[in-house]
């Protein structure tokens, strides 16, 4: 028992129009659609008009038409009698012995899906007829998530905890479709006329992988910007998609096994906006202007500082400016002198700015390690 493939890719809808009828899926789809009943087409008088909802049930020598971007699952008895991922045309054979049971389609759903067929093909010979149904294949868009209060990560570049509010939203893609339907969705939608639809407000199964995924959230900054190939900048993370799914699917997988148990995988991120708490907003304030003192910007802004405040004194007149002025004389051979270096004052003993400064010439000069100007600097911070 099983599928005999007719066609393959864009010859099965030329192979479709010589059948009198044949199964396919519905009309008028939204593209966040992931599970769904097959419904019959008709040719000639009746091609083209989907009747959504009518039964799914398939007989002996049913024709099966498969679009790209789609998986079909058929049932008996809520056993997995067959699954294909390749798009073409099928007819469905109870007796034929070079009929199938599965066309895995290569690539990751074929290592997958293979696994799962295993664990949950049909046993025996069928004795009732075969509901057939449709899966998305596709990357499911406009999966919505945000906090209503701050969510709290340990940072290793700023080396505190920080929190913020996020919002954005992610696609998915069911990578094991027969792991998906067995495990994750409720039996209701295994029905005609049914649409499983990842953002429907009424699906409970899906608002449960929102609260999933608000629930990650943390870790998931956590895994983001404690990755050293990532500097442990969580400025990064807006710009960064692909990095940040990956960060968000790892940690909805440690945590509640989205793909090994449910068949489903987050592919990318947008957030819309991080909104950082108080003491956060201080925290990288303080750690911007502690970076841009260090190294070359360091020189850029002290010389930039000398200059205005020359500036100042030759506005402010008098005897009180003009000292200033006389004072800064002999680096007045012209603007050229004010490309120079100019040094400043010795720093007070507690100036953190300083400390930070002559912390970051030892480590670019191989004095200490990266761990000892971590410290350093958390302790010049008063972290």
């Amino acid at each position: 028992m099983g599928l005999i493939q007719a066609a393959v890719g864009s010859i099965g809808g030329t192979l479709a129009d010589q059948w009198k009828d044949f199964y396919t899926i519905p009309d008028g789809l939204p593209p966040t659609a992931a599970l769904f009943a097959a419904v019959p087409h008709g040719t000639n008088a009746g091609r083209g008009s989907n009747t959504r909802g009518s039964s799914n049930i398939i007989t002996n020598g049913s024709k099966i038409l498969i679009p790209e971007g789609y998986g079909l699952l058929l049932f008996q008895d809520g056993k997995i009698t067959a699954f294909a991922a390749e798009a073409g045309a099928y007819e469905w054979q109870s007796d034929d012995i070079n009929s199938k049971s599965i066309f895995s389609g290569g690539g990751l759903i074929e290592s997958l899906v293979m696994q799962s067929w295993e664990r949950f093909k049909f046993g025996g010979q069928p004795g009732s007829q075969q509901l057939a149904f449709f899966v998305s294949l596709k990357e499911l868009p406009d999966n919505r998530f945000g906090t209503q209060s701050d969510i709290y990560r340990d940072d290793g570049y700023l080396n505190a905890q920080v929190g913020a509010m996020t919002r954005g939203s992610y696609t998915l893609r069911i990578v094991d479709p027969i792991r998906f339907v067995k495990n994750y969705v409720p039996a209701t939608y295994l029905q005609p006329g049914q649409v499983f639809d990842f953002t429907d407000i009424d699906n409970a199964a899906a608002s449960q992988l929102f609260n999933e995924v608000v629930g990650s959230l943390a870790p998931a900054f956590s895994l983001y910007t404690n990755d050293p190939g990532k500097n442990n900048r969580i400025t990064k993370i807006q710009q960064d998609s692909l990095g940040f799914a990956k960060s968000l699917s790892s940690a909805v997988e440690n945590a509640y096994q989205w793909q090994t148990e449910r068949g489903l995988a987050i592919v990318k991120t947008a957030i819309v906006s991080i909104e950082y708490d108080e003491n956060t907003k201080e925290l990288l304030k303080t750690v911007q202007r502690a970076d841009a003192l260090l190294g070359a910007r360091g020189n850029s802004n002290l010389q930039a500082s000398v200059a205005a405040g020359m500036q100042s004194a030759g506005e402010n007149g008098g005897a009180a400016g003009m000292m200033g002025i006389g004072m800064a004389s002999g680096m007045m051979g012209g603007m050229a002198g004010l490309q120079q270096p100019v040094a400043p004052a010795a720093p007070a003993a507690d100036d953190p700015v300083a400390k930070l400064k002559k912390a970051k010439d030892m480590l670019d000069q191989g004095l200490i390690t990266q761990a000892d100007y971590d410290a350093l600097k958390a302790k010049a911070l008063g972290l």
